[in-house]
């Protein structure tokens, strides 16, 4: 099988993440696409199909969905536990979190690029690497949906791990060497090469030892074979094995992105259903606007006049015949046509309110509670909910790779949430918490039912806290508070008896 092969998988869901992709991209892209998403006319010719499709609008409720979505995973910052950053592994972790990518991009904004990805197409990929020549330092490479061609995975030591992985990608030291060899600094050096991790066994001296396996990276580039015809093949450029302490990596340091879980498994579009909804709005917005072009602008008719003479529109001319009956007028369109196109858009519209997006539905004459509100939108917030908490998995494992390539654990399974945590914002309301659970909160505390720390923690998730003070912080403002309180206390005068 050859290296560039394609899992099923991917086969079957490649044209869906593409559609998708042009959706996102907005109206231009998906007119580029021409007859893919507007079919055309019967009899029409290629001028006349390109008035239709320049007459459409495309209303982009599946993008706007998507940024709705994105904007209420983080309208909170994502929580993120490191160790201490006195110790050599957490001043690591802390200059990973503020560059993540060795791009300049923090955790906080990788996490939001990953979320954008899985919102979209349901699925990314994360290879964490070690620089070793440079900053000696852990660094995430980033992979779309359509990069990851071909994964498998094996049970080793009764684990299911990731055996192999394909990924598609465009070298940035293959851009600037061909600059180099041109001499031309606009060159965009758009080579394909293919990267490819897999578990290989290790040979051991030990009769009957257990079989170990190990992580090997493979560079395959298209190079044209010495035939006649010069017919284009992969070839193996490249082989290392990466090394962590002196030994090679017993796994592959590859993270899977999706909305339900990080497994290698494609999961569906979160938004598939909204963007079919969105592609027939815009079919219907083509006919509708077709309809109008050739029913709404007036149409001067005439019977009885001479054929060769020139009737000029306007109030500074008459029409005048010779022959007998001759009449004029105007065409109107009437009929029910296009009032159907408009409700059968209206009636898209309203679906793609109900499957996803609550900002495009028409807001409701009558007052309603924020309970009933908030029921309104608990089918929005369960889908959320569940991308949230997979991205809060994904993106600790990506930490825990991180920390495991700057400690001396034997395996990454060794470090656990005690030690590395992201946690992403699961709390869609916009509703901070009421007098009376607060009162009931403090209650709690006083009664000794829960912590301080848990009560600032519960306070700080209800937003009477602000996100960035500390429990320390606010302790430390109370404390604060009674001092400058009794201070007050001791400068007014007592107050005189009666």
């Amino acid at each position: 099988m050859p290296v560039n092969s394609t899992h099923p998988d991917y086969d079957a869901n490649v044209t869906a993440w593409l559609r998708a992709r042009d959706v996102f991209a907005g109206e231009d892209a998906v007119k580029a696409a021409g007859e893919k998403y507007l079919p055309r006319l019967d009899s029409q010719d290629d001028d006349e199909y390109r008035a239709y499709k320049t007459r459409a609008s495309f209303f982009n409720a599946t993008a706007r969905t998507a940024d709705g979505f994105t904007g209420l995973i983080f309208r909170r910052e994502p929580t993120v536990k490191l160790p201490d950053s006195s110790a050599g592994v957490g001043r690591a972790l802390a200059a990973f979190e503020d560059d993540a990518d060795m791009l300049g991009t923090s955790l906080s904004a990788y996490t939001k690029k990953v979320a954008n990805e899985v919102i979209g197409v349901g699925r990314a990929g994360t290879l964490v690497d070690w620089d070793g020549e440079g900053e000696q330092r852990a660094y995430v490479v980033p992979y779309a949906a359509e990069q990851i061609i071909n994964w498998r995975t094996e049970r080793l030591h009764e684990r299911l791990v990731l055996a192999v992985v394909v990924l598609k990608e465009v070298p940035a030291a293959l851009a600037t060497a061909r600059e180099t060899l041109s001499g031309d600094p606009f060159v965009s050096g758009e080579t394909e090469q293919l990267r490819v991790l897999r578990l290989v066994p290790a040979k051991s001296s030990v009769p009957d030892a257990k079989e170990e396996w190990f992580y090997q990276v493979e560079i395959w580039q298209q190079k044209a074979a010495k035939t006649k015809r010069g017919k284009m093949e992969w070839v193996l450029v490249e082989t290392r094995i990466p090394l962590r302490l002196g030994k090679p990596l017993p796994l592959i340091p590859f993270v899977f992105h999706g909305p339900r879980n990080s497994l290698p498994d494609v999961d569906k579009l979160p938004l598939a259903d909204i963007i079919a909804v969105n592609l027939d709005h815009y079919r219907l917005n083509a006919d509708y606007k077709h309809g109008l072009h050739f029913t709404a602008l007036p149409t001067a008719w005439v019977s009885g006049f001479d054929k060769t003479s020139t009737l000029r529109i306007g109030s500074s001319t008459a029409w005048v015949a010779e022959t007998p009956g001759a009449t004029a007028g105007f065409l109107e369109f009437k009929g029910q046509g296009l009032l159907t196109f408009e409700r059968a858009m209206e009636r898209d519209e309203h679906m793609m309110a109900v499957l996803g997006t609550r900002m495009l539905e028409q807001q409701k004459r009558v007052g309603e509670t924020a309970a009933a509100i908030e029921l309104r939108q608990s089918g929005e917030n369960s889908v959320l909910n569940t991308v949230s908490l997979s991205l809060s998995d994904s993106m600790t494992h990506v930490l825990t790779w991180v920390y495991w390539w700057n400690s001396t654990e034997a395996a990454p399974a060794d470090i656990g949430e005690e030690l590395v945590l992201v946690t992403l914002n699961t709390d869609f309301s916009p509703y901070g918490m009421t007098s009376l659970e607060i009162t009931a909160l403090v209650s709690a505390w006083q009664a000794g039912a829960i912590s301080r720390e848990t009560m600032f923690d519960l306070f700080r998730k209800g937003e009477v806290l602000p996100m960035g003070r500390t429990n320390d912080d606010e302790a430390a403002l109370l404390e604060k508070q009674k001092l400058e309180i009794g201070k007050l206390n001791k400068q007014q005068p007592p107050a005189k008896a009666a």
